[in-house]
């Protein structure tokens, strides 16, 4: 069945035609209906009978309507995150601490969308708004406005202590009561601006990634040895970093349910000054506190007859310092390249000292120069430069009060510091751990680093002035630490090589359409590749239908 356009004189006519054969076989057409003269036809005439053909077969409506197609918007990484944040019991955390019948607006989504923005596109909270319409955020029907957003944060800091309360509720699950070892860490984050605030927490201090002083303020992070953030801290720029662990231990042990605490910090943070202090915090909430730490820097001149005798047996070894236990971990090929290129840096200076005294005995034996006239009072000048910027001024030291330019290099220091090239030594006071369990733990603590990356790159902090809006802010990182995490675990666990960053930017490329045709809008999601559904069954997330 087809049309057919007939003209009879100067006028033509539109029929409904069909195709047939007669009793003998032959082609035949028959005309099924006369729809009209063709001149006088139009698209409201003809619109009735196309939608009608069109819904007898299931079709959209006449497709002669203008079809207008919205930009797509991504959809499978929010998809991705709003699963997991859902099956993580966040969002019914965080609706139970901040239920309010005064705000007009839904708080727990604009704190979801703004810890999703963390993850898939750092931005500030205008690139937030630009972001969410880019996306398909479930659970949000409307883009937010910018005082929406800055509204939730406050709803986020008026209500801090239910919504961490809250959270440890949904984690407690996930931490061993026995036996937790728990690592702790500081970072610093730059801060710009210069008015000042009430309890302002940008204060000057020393920048642990640029150096220098710098305007900041200090971030911890408490996170399991499976690398699952348990709780973070925020505290003024200027603050020592030994003061901070009282005050997260309490949070810890007031929060989660375990008997004992293994402890893993940088040496900077927990030495053997303090560990007194926070053992006693322990024991008065009956709990038992053990620490895996480095041996301090400053106690290495202590070591040097101990490490003379240890011995080795798969690269480790066991000793007693300071009442505790010394393990020492020795990697034979790292000491050899670290004693090479010692050695080698104090050849190119040994060189350098060379070309300098040859310069001046051919000045005093009355060979000219170009440039300026050497001196021996230069020469110390330039050679204990180069010396202190080689980081050698244990081992190489030039004599200030001879007369003539001179050094001398220390051969025992030298033996002595080859003595430590390739080994890690740690001391903990946990009778029952083994000594290549305390070295990984310790070597773990790398990861936490790795979560401070995360935060200041992928997650990237955001400048605030208020204090209250740096702590919201720092509790929406957090939030994406804890997904980009668990993000993490699960793919490790499901065999997929991705990381949480690449399976991100992979699953945003599934995209809802939206399209109108006439009076009606028809909604659906782009294809998925095989690549992206292996990626769903590695988070063990359901797929977008």
């Amino acid at each position: 069945m087809y049309t057919r356009i007939t003209k009879t004189g100067d006028r033509q006519y539109l029929q409904l035609v069909e195709a047939y054969r007669n009793e003998r076989g032959q082609s035949r057409v028959r005309v099924i209906a006369n729809l009209g003269r063709l001149d006088k036809l139009t698209s409201s005439t003809l619109d009735p009978l196309i939608n009608g053909l069109n819904r007898a077969v299931g079709r959209a409506e006449n497709t002669a309507s203008e079809v207008i197609q919205e930009p797509g918007r991504s959809y499978g990484d929010v998809f991705a995150l709003h699963e997991l944040w859902r099956e993580l019991g966040i969002d019914k955390a965080l609706q139970r601490a901040l239920r309010s019948s005064r705000r007009g607006f839904d708080a727990e989504a604009l704190i979801r969308a703004m810890v999703f923005n963390r993850l898939c596109a750092p931005e500030s909270k205008l690139g937030c708004l630009r972001w969410l319409e880019t996306v398909a955020m479930p659970g949000l029907p409307q883009t937010p406005t910018h005082q929406q957003l800055l509204r939730a944060m406050d709803a986020l800091m008026d209500n801090l202590d239910p919504v961490e309360a809250a959270l440890s509720r949904q984690f407690r699950p996930l931490v061993d009561r026995n036996l937790s070892i728990v690592f702790y860490d500081l970072t610093t984050v730059r801060i710009h601006g210069e008015a000042e605030v009430a309890d302002d927490l940008r204060a000057f201090g020393m920048n642990k990634e640029r150096g220098g002083i710098a305007r900041q303020f200090v971030l911890g992070v408490v996170q399991t040895a499976e690398g699952l953030p348990l709780l973070h801290t925020v505290h003024p720029g200027n603050i020592a970093e030994t003061k901070t662990l009282q005050g997260m231990l309490e949070k810890v042990l007031a929060r989660f349910p375990i008997q004992r605490v293994v402890l893993v910090a940088d040496r900077g943070l927990l030495s053997l000054d303090n560990i007194a202090e926070l053992t006693s915090v322990a024991e008065r909430s009956d709990r038992k506190l053990e620490f895996i730490l480095a041996v301090p820097a400053r106690r290495y001149a202590e070591l040097v007859e101990t490490f003379e005798n240890l011995a080795f047996r798969n690269g480790l070894a066991e000793a007693a310092f300071a009442g505790h236990r010394l393990i020492v971990a020795h990697d034979p090929l790292r000491a050899e390249e670290q004693s090479h290129k010692r050695r080698a840096r104090i050849g190119e200076l040994e060189a350098m000292a060379d070309r300098l005294v040859a310069r001046l005995d051919a000045q005093d034996e009355g060979q000219t120069t170009h440039g300026r006239r050497a001196s021996d009072r230069g020469a110390y000048s330039r050679f204990a430069r180069a010396v202190a910027d080689a980081e050698l001024t244990r081992f190489i030291k030039p004599d200030l009060h001879s007369d003539r330019f001179s050094y001398t290099i220390d051969e025992a220091a030298i033996r002595d510091a080859e003595l430590f090239d390739g080994k890690l030594a740690v001391l903990t006071n946990a009778p029952d751990i083994a000594p290549a369990e305390a070295i990984a733990r310790y070597k773990a603590l790398a990861d936490i680093e790795r979560g401070f990356r995360v935060l200041k790159s992928d997650i990237e902090m955001v400048h605030h002035r208020l204090p209250e809006r740096i702590r919201a802010h720092a509790m929406i990182c957090f939030l994406a630490l804890v997904l980009y995490r668990v993000m993490r675990m699960r793919l490790k666990a499901g065999g997929h090589s991705a990381s949480p960053r690449t399976a991100l930017d992979l699953l945003a490329r599934i995209q809802k359409h939206t399209a109108h045709i006439g009076a009606k809008s028809f909604h659906g999601t782009s294809k998925t590749t095989p690549e992206q559904l292996d990626l769903f069954d590695a988070l063990n997330l359901p797929k977008p239908a």
